[in-house]
Parts: C-alpha cells; structure tokens; sequence
C-alpha cells in the first residue's frame, strides 16, 4: 500500500503563564493542524498552507529548525509529518472550506502540554513528547508508539 503523506505544524505559543499548544477538533478528534501534501507539494510547504487555510494563522518561525516527526501509518497507510513552529499570533479564525460549505474543524483550543497529552489521540502522543522535548515545554502524555522521521 502506498504512502499517503500528510503534513502539519505543531504549534506552540509561549507566555509568562507557559507553553500553549494549537490544537484542533474535527467531530470528537482533536490534532495538530495539517492536511495532505498536493502531488509536487513540498511537505513543509503544505504544512505552512494547511495551517493558513485552517486557522488563518499565517506568521510562524521555526525557532527549533525544520525537523520533522513522522506518525506510524493509520487508517489505509496514511502518515501523518508534524514540524514545530512558534508564534505570537493568538487569534485563530475556522474559515468556511468552500468543499465541504462549513469549517473543517468544529472548534480550535490553546491547551497546556498536558492538555495537549489528554485530547490528542494515541498516535499523535509520541509526536508531542518530542515537540515538548525539543521546545522544553513539560507534557504527561502517555509512552506508547513510536515516532520517526528525519531533519
């Protein structure tokens, strides 16, 4: 089965009162902004794309470089990339997707690292543990998985 890639950013706003992660709910999941990479797409191009048209946030820095974290594949071989980005942009607007006529996503939250280790599915958990570790912000996910990737 081929690889179908998706590609996404976590994330992280930092204040006075800590780490604060972008998190997104579409029906009862929530996760990272991110979306599939277009045929001839750079993946760290359609993360940065995914995040504007999902959230209208538009001006991020990869504070941490541009590594990468891959999930291990789900559902029919679809792999999730995360790359991690820092911003001071706080306000996160749903726009209306003009393929489905409503927003892609029900509801966007900041959440705290352990916040983040609660509502984030199983398979992301290993992908924040290592955002937290590469960020320094603190997370109680729970081990299990296995992240790879490069960069």
């Amino acid at each position: 089965m081929a690889k179908v890639l998706s590609a996404g950013i976590i994330v992280v706003s930092r204040s006075r009162g800590g780490c604060r992660y972008l998190l997104l709910r579409a029906y009862s999941y929530w996760d990272f902004p991110k979306g599939l990479v277009r045929a001839g797409e750079e993946p760290l191009e359609a993360a940065r794309r995914e995040l504007e048209e999902e959230t209208g946030l538009s001006v991020v820095e990869f504070s941490w470089g541009l590594g990468f974290r891959e999930t291990m594949p789900y559902g029919r071989g679809k792999v999730a990339r995360y790359y991690v980005a820092e911003t001071a942009e706080t306000r996160v607007v749903l726009p209306v997707s003009e393929e489905l006529g409503r927003p892609e996503h029900h509801e966007y939250r900041w959440v705290s690292p352990g916040e983040a280790g609660v509502l984030l599915a199983h398979r992301v958990r290993p992908i924040l543990d290592w955002a937290a570790g590469l960020t320094g912000c603190g997370t109680r996910s729970s081990p299990g998985g296995k992240a790879v990737g490069g960069g």
